[in-house]
């Protein structure tokens, strides 16, 4: 079976590292994206999903990003249960990150690319700019109004 999930989307709010008491870093997030279908009043409507990344990528992600940081992330979906206060069972449904790449803030235009390491050696690229050699500029035509991330 596969499990894989690739997201572009914004920082909720910014990350913590924390740690386990093996020493192991780890950080929880949400990711921001705006969906493809739109709200019966013609807005666009967002989904909000929750993130954990581990190790170097936990401390790449605490490091690099901020609230409005722009990343993708490659990972794989994971059904966490655990009990409430009240005793009732519950489940999550959350992304556990393999790789991240940083788009860039909100507030920073510039196209500052950075990967971490277990992205460019899963994507056999190593930088971002190859991947333009590779596709040319077929998408260059494309408006920013058509993006389906603003």
């Amino acid at each position: 079976m596969i499990n894989k999930v690739i997201l572009v989307g914004r920082l909720t709010r910014a990350p913590e590292l924390r740690s386990t008491p093996n020493g192991v870093s780890v950080c929880s997030f949400s990711l921001a994206f705006d969906n493809k279908n739109k709200a019966a009043d013609g807005s666009r409507t967002s989904s909000f999903i929750n993130c954990t990344a581990w190790r170097q990528n936990a401390e790449f992600i605490c490091n690099y990003c901020t609230k409005g940081t722009q990343v993708g992330i490659e990972g794989n979906l994971q059904e966490r249960k655990y009990t409430r206060k009240d005793n009732t069972q519950a489940s999550v449904i959350e992304i556990i990150v393999e790789g991240v790449t940083l788009f860039g803030s909100r507030n920073n235009n510039a196209n500052n690319n950075i990967s971490s390491n277990s992205v460019e050696s899963n994507s056999g690229y190593e930088r971002d700019n190859d991947i333009d050699a590779t596709f040319g500029d077929e998408f260059d035509d494309i408006a920013d109004d058509d993006a389906p991330f603003h």
